[in-house]
């Protein structure tokens, strides 16, 4: 029992000793915090003058050198909206241009798509500022967005962007005195009106128009800032055009409703690569004329190789010239490479039609030949067609060319036959009977391998002579 007691008294001892330790600890924590927070507000008040915390420090010295730098320019002091030198003479502004790159070329859209670098070179005395090193200030665009800057856009323009990766390309520079260089970074896709009548053979004028869309020549004048030089270009390499000429120019542009603007050019030639179309279009379809050829040393009796050959070559051609459709826009004159491809469709064409008409002479003088009983009735065609699929013209008599011999007219002032020969080219006249169109017909169809013959020489002739003028013409 007093063993438990003990215990208690132990205990309840314990308690009140710690008891007041805790109660120090709190109050010198609470007094540690009063000391920070008084020591903080008076720092606060000392260097800041008691206007703001600590947090608001950091916005407000962001704020002052905004501010600082609009009371430089005295922004807040003129009305911006209005450009310098309002009620006097245009306010002249230069422009040079660099371009970066020409990314596109469609003759689909007939138009073209380009990257540059637009400057902008004028003066405005409400931006000038006093400095004693004479060195420019350069800005981005959050400043731009605050004074006058020329309203220039690209004529027949469809799509255009300034880019804003990782900010917005756009830089200003003013100087001491007032003058300003105001740079942009724009890509724009712009209408080119192009000629395809020559169509691969083509040589291509395009023009990029800049123009103020608000001031007309009363109010702002457009010039290049260098003369010619203001228009640079990087090395520009293109698949399918080489770029012959880069060059500015300038003019007036009238509009009825608002009067005369200044219109600065940028002017390029473009020259077209034919040795792609050597390959996908030109190389095919010649050697497509050429294997239509084939069929005229095959056996007119070898049906079917050579109506196979007829048609694939057909077909064959109707693709590329599809093919080629496919890339053009829908124009409504011919173009050089329409005339290529369909003359070559044509030839292909004949050589199809010279073999119906080489059959239909055959069977014409078969039947002539069965009449006359000429083909022994033990023949059989259609057996001879199914050993190799082709008749023989040894098993089939066939009558040789007659024999055309003139008909000679003695002249009644002959006074001895045998002296003829010898009688000056004024005693005699020879006179030779010209075959009726009949007749011809007639020794066509008697004679049909003829056509086969005459079909070597005339189409390979034909289309080279065709070849030499189309390439004279166009190249």
């Amino acid at each position: 029992m007093n063993v438990v007691l003990l215990s208690v008294r132990s205990i309840c001892l314990v308690w009140a000793l710690s008891w007041p330790v805790a109660t120090v600890t709190g109050a010198h924590t609470t007094g540690r915090k009063k000391h920070k927070d008084v020591y903080l507000g008076e720092n606060s008040k000392n260097k800041y003058g008691g206007r703001i915390d600590y947090k608001l420090k950091k916005q407000d010295s962001t704020k002052s050198l905004l501010i600082k730098t609009e009371q430089l320019l005295r922004i807040e002091e003129h009305d911006f909206a209005i450009r310098p030198g309002f009620g006097n003479a245009a306010i002249p502004v230069g422009i040079d241009v660099q371009v970066e790159s020409i990314d596109s070329i469609s003759e689909v859209n007939m138009d073209f798509t380009m990257t540059l670098y637009l400057r902008h070179y004028w003066k405005d005395e409400r931006l000038a500022f006093p400095s004693q090193t004479n060195l420019s200030r350069t800005f981005d665009a959050r400043l731009v967005k605050k004074i006058w800057v020329p309203d220039v856009f690209f004529v027949h323009s469809k799509r255009s962007f300034i880019h804003d990766t990782t900010m917005e390309n756009i830089m200003l520079r003013v100087y001491p005195d007032g003058n300003i260089l105001y740079s942009v970074r724009i890509t724009v896709t712009a209408l080119c009106a192009m000629d395809f009548s020559s169509f691969p053979l083509d040589t291509q004028n395009c023009s990029l128009e800049l123009e103020s869309y608000a001031y007309n020549e009363n109010d702002l004048m457009l010039y290049w800032k260098n003369g010619n030089d203001s228009l640079r270009t990087d090395e520009i390499v293109l698949s399918q055009f080489f770029i012959e000429e880069f060059n500015p120019s300038n003019g007036l542009a009238f509009y009825s409703s608002t009067g005369w603007y200044n219109r600065l050019y940028i002017n390029f030639i473009l020259r077209r690569h034919i040795f792609f179309f050597m390959l996908q279009t030109y190389f095919p379809t010649m050697l497509m004329v050429v294997l239509s050829w084939v069929s005229f040393w095959i056996d007119r009796r070898a049906v079917p190789a050579r109506v196979s050959l007829g048609i694939t070559t057909v077909l064959t051609m109707s693709t590329i010239i599809t093919g080629v459709s496919s890339s053009m826009p829908q124009v409504s004159y011919v173009k050089a490479v329409d005339i290529y491809l369909w003359t070559s469709f044509l030839f292909v064409f004949l050589s199809v039609i010279e073999y119906a008409a080489v059959n239909y002479c055959t069977t014409v003088e078969e039947m002539r030949k069965l009449k006359k009983g000429k083909v022994p009735t033990s023949y059989n065609a259609s057996q001879a067609m199914a050993f190799d699929g082709c008749f023989h013209d040894n098993d089939i008599e066939l009558t040789p060319f007659p024999s055309l011999v003139p008909a000679l007219t003695p002249n009644p002032l002959e006074t001895s036959t045998q002296d003829s020969r010898d009688a000056p080219a004024t005693e005699g006249t020879r006179l030779r009977r010209q075959r009726s169109v009949r007749e011809n017909l007639d020794l066509l169809l008697r004679h049909s391998y003829m056509i086969d013959s005459y079909s070597r020489v005339a189409f390979p002739l034909s289309y080279l002579l065709f070849n030499i003028i189309y390439w004279s013409m166009y190249s």
